[in-house]
């Protein structure tokens, strides 16, 4: 049996001649995008409850000089899933040229 297509109502020619594409606008400015940023090896950073910071060299645990806040803002940071001792563990990896 052949099938009756059923009637599906579209919009005027109004809404047609408001669409973007059809009208006379100017694109838009190309700009230059920004080199991508180049990141350094990634070294483990531990952070306690008190929000201090260490970094595992020479065997031990030393104290770092940023909090995981400021590495935030230059470097790509990555909350590991294991604890340590009651610290959280972060993947940190700084721009190359950075430190």
């Amino acid at each position: 049996m052949a099938q009756h297509r059923r009637f599906v109502p579209t919009k005027g020619p109004l809404a047609r001649s408001n669409s973007p594409t059809r009208s006379l606008q100017r694109p838009p400015e190309v700009t230059q995008r920004a080199a991508p940023v180049v990141y350094g090896k990634p070294f483990v950073v531990a952070e306690d409850e008190s929000k201090n910071t260490f970094v595992f060299k020479g065997g031990s645990w030393v104290p770092h000089t940023a909090t995981i806040a400021e590495c935030r803002q230059t470097c790509q940071v990555k909350q590991l899933p294991q604890k340590l001792k009651n610290m959280t563990r972060y993947e940190v990896r700084c721009p190359v040229g950075h430190s």
